[in-house]
């Protein structure tokens, strides 16, 4: 089952740096981003991941949570969080247990071969845990502050 817009996301469990346990219920009350992209310490990775940073505080101030996943291992999400400083945490999900419900596991070419990877995505969900909007073949340039614009709408509907 994945997820489909205007839908309840199905509760999850998933693991995630500075050893917090994420679950998806626990975070009614607050609108939340899952941003999930291909692969640690990466140019585009790193980039994104700074932008989602630098923006921060306004995500904050729109009762917005920010998680960041990839398939990526706690030890290396601890990593990049550290090098980056990353306020918010990196989920790791290495059974793809998140990629498959979201459905963002692909098929792309890597220097000529054809292989499974992230499709770098994002996903804001509501107060709720409903699938308000979600982004796919990210461009990252310009996109996290387009995040947060819609973050803000979602709380001028909601309050």
């Amino acid at each position: 089952m994945t997820v489909a817009l205007g839908q309840p996301v199905s509760d999850f469990r998933a693991n995630a740096t500075s050893n917090k346990d994420v679950l998806l219920s626990a975070l009614q009350g607050y609108n939340l981003v899952l941003y999930f992209y291909p692969k640690d310490s990466t140019p585009g990775c790193t980039t994104e991941g700074q932008d989602f940073r630098d923006y921060y505080e306004e995500f904050k101030a729109a009762k917005t949570v920010i998680f960041g996943v990839s398939r990526d291992s706690l030890k290396s999400h601890e990593n990049f969080k550290a090098n980056q400083n990353f306020p918010f945490e990196l989920i790791s999900d290495t059974d793809e247990e998140l990629c498959k419900l979201f459905d963002v596991i692909k098929l792309k070419n890597m220097y000529g071969k054809q292989v499974l990877g992230i499709e770098r995505s994002t996903f804001l969900i509501d107060k709720k845990g409903y699938l308000h909007k979600e982004w796919r073949k990210v461009s990252v340039a310009g996109h996290v502050q387009e995040v947060l614009n819609a973050a803000n709408a979602l709380n001028q509907i909601q309050d």
